[in-house]
C-alpha cells in the first residue's frame, strides 16, 4: 500500500518512542508519540512510522486518523500524521509539532484536498492529494 494511501484512514500506531523518552542515538526528547504502524513496510524496508500529534500522555498503543504523511526528498522513509478521530491541524501546527526530529530533512506533507491533483492520483480519479509547501532544513545531523 502507497503511504499516500493512508490519508483519511484510521490505523492502529504501536508507540516504541512515547512522549517524553529519550531518542536511542542522539538522546534528543520526544515532545511526541512516535511509533509505527505494524504489518507494514515503509520505502526504507522498516515498517511504516507514525507521529501521534493530539495526545498529552505517554501511550504505547492508539488507533486514530492519518491526517497527512511527511515525505522526505532524500529518503524512503515516509512518516503519517495520526490524530484522534476528526481532530485536524493545519500544515504549520504539523511541522512545529515534529521540527524536533525533522528539521534536519527536507521534506514535503501531504494532506487530503478537495480537488484531484492528476500528478499524484497514482492512476486512481477518486484520489486526491495534494503537496504542501517545502521548507528547507536546517543545517544539523541527519
Amino acid at each position: 500500500m502507497n503511504s499516500l494511501d493512508y490519508i483519511g484512514q484510521k490505523v492502529d500506531v504501536r508507540v516504541d518512542r512515547p512522549l517524553g523518552s529519550a531518542h536511542p542515538k542522539f538522546g534528543f526528547i520526544y515532545p511526541v508519540n512516535y511509533g509505527f504502524i505494524p504489518d507494514t513496510v515503509s520505502g526504507d524496508g522498516e515498517e511504516l512510522d507514525a507521529y501521534v500529534l493530539g495526545v498529552s500522555a505517554p501511550v504505547a498503543e492508539f488507533t486514530g486518523e492519518c491526517i497527512a504523511v511527511l515525505r522526505r526528498k532524500n529518503e524512503q522513509d515516509d512518516k503519517l500524521i495520526v490524530v484522534p478521530v476528526s481532530v485536524r491541524f493545519s500544515e504549520e501546527e504539523i511541522r512545529r509539532h515534529i521540527h524536533f526530529q525533522e528539521k534536519y530533512f527536507e521534506s514535503d506533507v501531504f494532506v487530503k484536498s478537495e480537488k484531484p491533483n492528476k500528478a499524484l492520483q497514482h492512476n486512481d480519479p477518486s484520489r486526491h492529494v495534494s503537496c504542501l509547501r517545502t521548507p528547507r532544513a536546517s543545517r544539523g545531523r541527519g
